[in-house]
């Protein structure tokens, strides 16, 4: 992402006159405290055949950038590098070889890893137009959540149109966008979440039922009861959950016969065990979901996710929450509103003058 992200031999090979300064969030060194990034200044070279160069506007905050600073992640940046993997600008210069993109335009950029950062170069391919009328906020807000709620649920998870989901976790991006999509597909949708003003969020968003799953002495469960109550008994066709652990274990006992548990992931810290007994005596699925993965393996699917996605952003069908917006100076402050589980939805780093 970066070309010469700190002064060494490699810069020899670039004149003075064809670097740029910017400024990024740097991680330097592995760490649990993500409070040890920091903002530095940086020269970044001038994009290489089939690059462009993105002056950027808003980085979406994501758990995998807390992950890679911890070195928890299952892909590990090399060092030194910037967080951030889905952001939105405006085309600054184009490399030799590229086509159909001028200075100037609006685009969202995917990447792995640099996205806090002022300006970026990445391969061209990497760019998109901004769908619709999207603010950068937005536009860099739902890629990589609208996908893995996509993915899990039309593509993995098989939802059909009057079934039931359960979305956990549904104030989070990742969760917010599974209860849109759930929608989308005709879904009946329950959403659990850890505090009413978060879920009075997503009831207004189109979730037809929201149940607080926060007990009294701050562990996560309860839902149980009232899932069965709101299904007549049967439970959810479809458990969407992020979460994990005690999440995990309260859910195999409210799906119904045949129901399909996607694991999306672990935010509960917990990776739990699934009882074979009651997969066998009810018949169902539990079903890994890694987005990410689902395209690099099969690309002609990836592409067909994304395109899918963008068209339903450009025709206003995806429409992202963004509860909160940090200079890029306040990076650490955005990760850690994250970290906190204190994120409505999304929040993003701004950067060039952009407020959000």
């Amino acid at each position: 992402m970066f070309a010469d992200t700190v002064p060494d031999s490699s810069c020899t090979k670039n004149t003075a006159s064809h670097m740029l300064k910017i400024k990024t969030i740097l991680c330097e060194a592995i760490s649990e405290d993500i409070g040890s990034v920091g903002l530095k200044t940086i020269e970044l070279a001038n994009p290489e055949p089939g690059e462009v160069r993105v002056r950027l506007k808003a980085c979406a905050v994501n758990f995998t950038d807390l992950l890679m600073i911890q070195g928890k992640y299952q892909f590990k940046p090399p060092l030194p590098f910037a967080p951030g993997g889905e952001a939105a600008g405006d085309v600054e210069t184009v490399g030799r070889d590229v086509v159909g993109i001028k200075p100037g335009d609006p685009v969202v950029v995917g990447m792995r890893f640099g996205g806090y950062s002022e300006a970026v170069n990445v391969p061209a391919e990497s760019v998109k137009p901004i769908p619709g009328n999207m603010s950068y906020a937005k536009a860099a807000s739902y890629r990589s959540a609208y996908q893995t709620a996509y993915v899990a649920l039309a593509r993995r998870g098989h939802l059909i149109t009057g079934e039931t989901l359960l979305v956990h976790g549904a104030t989070g991006g990742v969760g917010m966008a599974a209860v849109d999509i759930g929608k989308w597909l005709g879904a009946t949708v329950i959403a659990t979440g850890g505090r009413d003003d978060k879920l009075a969020v997503v009831a207004s968003r189109g979730a037809d039922h929201v149940i607080n799953y926060t007990k009294d002495d701050g562990a996560l469960g309860g839902f149980r009861e009232q899932v069965k109550e709101l299904t007549d008994g049967r439970g959810a066709d479809v458990i969407y959950d992020p979460v994990g652990g005690d999440v995990f274990d309260e859910s195999m006992r409210c799906i119904n016969w045949g129901g399909r548990l996607l694991t999306i992931g672990f935010t509960s810290g917990r990776w739990p065990q699934a009882p074979v007994n009651l997969i066998l005596i009810k018949q169902i699925s539990v079903i890994g979901v890694r987005a990410g993965e689902y395209g690099r393996r099969d690309p002609a699917a990836g592409k067909e996710v994304a395109d899918t996605l963008y068209a339903m952003a450009c025709d206003g069908q995806i429409e992202p929450y963004v509860c909160r917006a940090f200079p890029l100076e306040q990076a650490v402050d955005a990760m850690r509103l994250l970290q906190n589980r204190d994120v409505i939805g999304k929040a993003v780093v701004t950067m060039n003058g952009y407020e959000g």
